[in-house]
């Protein structure tokens, strides 16, 4: 039994890494009591406030604890891409490059519909809902596999469904399981999922795809340093009036209103 799990670990790399990337971060949500509001995704925040790190932290965030292993046991019945390493649309590095298009493009995507419906449509509720949780890239997982001629998807290991169903019936079984999960944003995965399987995605590299993930965890940084939950050595922030600064006779970067300044 345990030769069996090392083994699925050892040929499932980038997925056994995620999920532990998605406990991990559970565990520190968790610890640290951070809520929905302060990693989640919702419209006011991400487009009216430019906060656009969001994207990548509401997607790996999970608040409860039934949220995270239903997504995590899923997300490994899915791994099962990256045992085949022929093909173009197999193996671990096409799962991790086509795994980052499902997380950032199914977070634009959502933020397409709060945008339609909140500010189009003038349905204003839309626009501070929050979203979080892995589920919109698992959600497009199951789409690309349905549309690349797997035949049947385990569900939890008790029972085996039609793999074309399998994210519409994924989506109804989620709502009743988790009645605060986001329809729009396992749409979104859906959505972006028929998309990559449509061949739309194909010209976008995993260095354009890298760089826009190091660019959001920048932002995520700075937004970290300026709220006071990261300190970095020789970089402060402070108000233009120099509110709070210290005199520690030790040369600083200081972000001064965002303008770097040497001291």
């Amino acid at each position: 039994m345990g030769t069996s799990i090392l083994f699925q670990v050892l040929e499932r790399p980038a997925t056994s890494v995620v999920s532990t990337l998605l406990a991990a971060v559970y565990f520190y949500i968790t610890s640290h009591t951070i809520g929905y509001a302060e990693v989640g995704l919702n419209y006011e925040q991400a487009v009216q406030k430019l906060e656009l790190w969001r994207i990548v932290t509401a997607q790996l965030s999970h608040v409860e604890l039934l949220h995270l292993l239903f997504n995590v046991s899923t997300l490994w019945s899915l791994g099962v891409v990256e045992e085949s390493g022929s093909g173009a649309r197999s193996g671990t590095l096409y799962y991790f490059q086509t795994s980052l298009v499902l997380l950032i493009f199914s977070g634009l995507v959502c933020l397409l519909f709060y945008h339609v419906l909140g500010v189009v449509l003038r349905r204003e509720q839309f626009l501070s809902v929050t979203t979080v949780g892995y589920s919109a890239v698992i959600f497009g997982w199951m789409t690309i596999l349905s549309r690349s001629g797997v035949a049947s998807f385990s569900v939890f290991g008790l029972a085996n469904i039609p793999m074309w169903l399998t994210p519409f019936a994924s989506l109804v079984l989620t709502s009743i399981i988790i009645p605060r999960a986001s329809f729009l944003g396992h749409l979104s995965g859906i959505v972006v999922g028929y998309m990559v399987a449509s061949g739309i995605f194909d010209w976008l590299t995993l260095w354009w795809l890298l760089s826009l993930t190091a660019w959001t965890a920048a932002l995520l940084v700075f937004h970290l340093v300026r709220s006071g939950r990261l300190e970095v050595p020789w970089l402060r922030m402070v108000p233009s009036d120099g509110a709070g600064d210290i005199e520690t006779g030790v040369p600083v970067v200081r972000i001064v209103d965002g303008v770097l300044e040497r001291r």
